[in-house]
């Protein structure tokens, strides 16, 4: 299996090889199935490179356009997208892909399993390597499990039910993120983006149909002058809206998470 084979179905498609005994993917193919992309100015649909090359270990070579990868940077990838995309292409590679590939618990090819009924060396080296593969997927997994505190950061935000202020929101970024965004300029990125009124008695306040879509809130307080008490109306970012924007502004200002 020297050249690349497509594989795909409704969702995803990946080409493989085998080369040297391992199965190689085209990065470019995972990336997109795992959902690094964003949209250009173009409109065309581009992989974020940045992000899929500080995901891979220091050692690792700058991927881009037209490179391949082994099985275990796939499933690394996979690991540090965390989503649902994710967890279905992984189950796809699991259960279809490599299963085509990959024989007797080694990549054998007819030619290899003729190499390895005469040559008992490379039957051990095709132990060796299943055995390397096996630990390496237990160290992706253990890392998995250390990284889910951060990982399920956006599962815990959306369901809770603690709203925030713009500025308690502004520091939230800076602090999980390292986002430096203030109070002031978290009102006019919202205002810019059209989630809240720009002018009148009525600015800053968020935009009905983003209160119907979950993503904002706001408390009323009551404000005594001498002209008699005021309504006052503070804006809040809900759980929900919390998750929703810092992708937005992750998008955006580029900050990988």
């Amino acid at each position: 299996m020297n050249q690349l084979k497509v594989f795909e179905n409704d969702l995803f498609k990946v080409s493989a090889k085998l080369e040297n005994d391992q199965a190689l993917f085209d990065v470019e193919e995972v990336a997109r199935s795992l959902g690094f992309t964003t949209v250009a100015k173009s409109g065309n649909v581009t992989v974020r490179w940045s992000r899929v090359n500080s995901y891979l270990p220091n050692n690792s070579q700058h991927l881009a356009k037209g490179d391949l990868i082994p099985e275990s940077l796939v499933y690394k990838l996979a690991f540090k997208a965390s989503n649902d995309l994710a967890e279905k292409f992984q189950d796809w590679l699991a259960i279809e892909v490599i299963p085509s590939i990959r024989k007797h618990g080694g990549y054998m090819t007819p030619e290899k399993v003729e190499e390895a009924l005469l040559n008992p060396d490379t039957l051990i080296k095709l132990a060796t390597d299943l055995k390397e593969e096996r630990e390496m997927r237990f160290r992706l997994e253990k890392q998995k499990q250390q990284d889910e505190p951060y990982t399920t950061f956006g599962k815990v935000v959306s369901g809770s039910d603690a709203s925030i202020s713009i500025g308690a929101f502004a520091k939230l970024m800076y602090d999980e993120h390292g986002m430096k965004i203030g109070r002031n300029k978290m009102f006019r990125w919202l205002r810019d983006k059209g989630y809240l009124i720009k002018s009148g008695r009525e600015r800053n306040n968020p935009k009905q149909q983003y209160i119907e879509q979950g993503l904002f809130e706001t408390s009323v307080s009551i404000v005594s002058r001498t002209a008699g008490d005021v309504e006052s109306l503070t804006t809040l970012v809900t759980g929900k809206g919390q998750v929703y924007l810092s992708k937005k502004l992750l998008q955006e200002y580029e900050v990988f998470i």
